[in-house]
C-alpha cells in the first residue's frame, strides 16, 4: 500500500508552529468504562481494540509492559485539550485545511513512562515511520488530527498522491512550516504521515544511535551531512534492526552496499527512482547534486566494514 511518502530514502510532507499554548488536563472519569484496563498516570489504555479507528500506542509507556499493546479510542483523544488551526502548506492538502486535534508532544507528556528522554514515533498501516525528537517537538509542535474540517476519518479527502487511499485513522499536521536547519542547501523536510494507526515512544538516544555513522571516518564533515539527510529522509521507509520504517523493504545495510559497491547506480536511484525501477514508488530527489550525493555514499558506506569500502 502507498498510503504515506514512499521508497528509498526520502518521504516527506508539511510542518506547523502553533502560537496556542498546550493546556495540561488529566482526564479519567471523562473516559468511557471498559472491560480491561490500564492506568497511565494521566490516561486509561484499554487492553483490546473497541474499533478499527482507536489508536495503538506501545513501546515506553507508563503501566504498559514490554511489547504489550495499548489502544485509545477516538473519545479517548477528543477528551484531550485540542488545538485548532488553518493548515495551508500541508502537502496532504489542496488548499487551505482546517485541523484539530491533540499535540503530539502532549501525548508523549501523558504517555511516556520517560517524556523526558523519549520520542514519539508514528507508524503508518503499510509500515512508513516518522520519528518525533525533542527538537522537532518543540520547532514544529506537530498535532495527531482528529477532525478535517471538521469531519471524521470517514469524510476525510483521499490521499493526495492520487491512489484514492484513505488517509485516517489519523495523520500527522502542524500549523505552519519554517525548516529549523539546512543541510548541503537543504531544508529540513516536514513530517506529516497519513494512515497513522500507532504511537510508539522510544528512547531518542538509542534510536538515533542505531544509524550513527561508524568507524575512523564517522566524525567527517561530509559524513556528518549525510547522516542528518538519512536520518531525516532514509529513516522513513529503512530500518536498522527494530528501529526505522520497513515500507520499502530495503534494510540500511543493503543501502550501504549499494551506496559500496554501486555508487553510480544508488545515486541514479536517489535522483529517479523510476529510471532504475518503473514500479517504484519513492518520489525522486533531482535537486540532489554531486555535493549531496557524495555526502550520503560516504556515510552510508561507513556501515561497511574496514576494507571492504572502496
Amino acid at each position: 500500500m502507498a498510503n504515506s511518502p514512499s521508497g528509498f530514502l526520502l518521504a516527506a510532507r508539511g510542518f506547523p508552529l502553533l502560537a496556542a499554548a498546550i493546556a495540561t488536563a488529566v482526564i479519567g472519569s471523562h473516559l468511557p468504562s471498559r472491560a480491561a484496563s490500564i492506568a497511565t498516570p494521566n490516561l486509561v489504555l484499554h487492553q483490546t481494540r473497541s474499533s478499527p479507528l482507536d489508536l495503538e500506542v506501545a513501546g515506553d509507556v507508563a503501566g504498559l509492559s514490554p511489547g504489550s499493546v495499548g489502544y485509545l479510542t477516538r473519545d479517548d483523544l477528543l477528551q484531550l485539550p485540542q488545538i485548532r488551526f488553518t493548515v495551508r502548506d500541508d502537502t496532504n492538502f489542496s488548499g487551505p485545511t482546517q485541523i484539530s486535534g491533540v499535540a503530539v508532544a502532549e501525548l508523549l507528556r501523558r504517555l511516556s513512562a520517560h517524556p523526558e528522554n523519549d520520542l514519539a514515533v508514528a507508524i503508518c498501516d503499510d509500515l512508513y515511520q516518522a520519528n518525533y525528537p525533542k527538537s522537532y517537538l518543540l520547532a514544529h509542535q506537530p498535532v495527531l488530527a482528529l477532525l478535517i474540517n471538521g469531519q471524521e476519518p470517514r469524510n476525510w479527502p483521499k490521499d493526495a498522491e492520487g491512489f484514492g487511499m484513505d488517509i485516517g485513522p489519523y495523520l500527522i499536521s502542524h500549523a505552519a512550516f519554517v525548516p529549523s536547519y539546512q543541510v548541503l542547501g537543504h531544508p529540513e523536510k516536514p513530517q506529516v504521515p497519513w494512515g497513522v494507526v500507532r504511537l510508539e515512544f522510544r528512547d531518542e538516544t538509542a534510536v538515533l544511535g542505531t544509524i550513527q555513522p561508524r568507524g575512523s571516518h564517522a566524525g567527517d564533515p561530509e559524513v556528518q551531512s549525510g547522516y542528518r539527510l538519512a536520518a531525516q529522509n532514509c529513516f522513513r521507509c529503512h530500518n536498522l534492526g527494530k528501529q526505522g520504517g520497513e515500507k520499502a523493504g530495503r534494510p540500511w545495510l543493503v543501502l550501504s552496499a549499494w551506496a559500496s559497491a554501486a555508487p553510480d547506480y544508488f545515486t541514479a536511484y536517489v535522483r529517479n527512482p523510476k529510471s532504475k525501477n518503473a514500479r517504484a514508488e519513492m518520489p525522486g530527489n533531482p535537486d540532489y547534486d554531486d555535493a549531496t550525493m557524495h555526502a550520503l555514499l560516504a556515510y552510508f558506506r561507513t556501515f561497511i566494514p574496514s576494507g571492504e569500502n572502496p
